[in-house]
């Protein structure tokens, strides 16, 4: 898969999410970058049509509530053991890309950091789910609730 592909891919995950339209993530563009992204460049940049600049990665980071790194994250495709995500001059192993995106400090092994990464990922589209979001909301309604009925049992003794 090409790298502005599994970037676009990652930008529509992300958006989708966060349950903006393509309009509204153009907008929020606009307030990182001077000028708004079109509705057009928005799905441009989510089917991997065109390349990004420094200032565009971290905006749209911004705008996403995400990091930078995680803009580069391949799903699918280009996921454990899968295919490699191709660059103008040659394809890089999935492992090898992904590799680069860690930053482990100076002489640190890499053992064992895919496999956080992965779990870290499966984690984070777990959380994102609406039907989780509503069950947290009922859960912390429930806690209050009961929080605020008398004990049973509790009396002056």
């Amino acid at each position: 898969m090409r790298i502005e592909t599994a970037i676009g891919k990652r930008i529509a995950h992300f958006r989708e999410a966060r349950q903006l339209s393509l309009t509204q993530l153009g907008e929020a563009m606009g307030r990182y970058l001077g000028k708004p992204w079109s509705r057009q460049a928005v799905h441009q940049a989510e089917r991997g049509r065109r390349a990004f600049t420094a200032a565009e990665l971290a905006a749209l980071a911004l705008a996403l509530d995400t990091s930078v790194p995680a803009l580069f994250l391949a799903d699918g495709e280009a996921g454990a053991g899968a295919g490699a995500v191709e660059l103008p001059g040659a394809a890089v192993s999935a492992e090898d890309y992904r590799g680069i995106l860690l930053y482990a400090g100076d002489g640190a092994p890499l053992d064992g950091i895919e496999e956080l990464l992965v779990a870290l990922r499966d984690i984070g589209q777990i959380l994102a789910r609406p039907a989780l979001t509503r069950l947290a909301k009922i859960e912390q309604e429930a806690e209050e609730v009961a929080g605020a009925a008398p004990s049973a049992g509790a009396g002056e003794g």
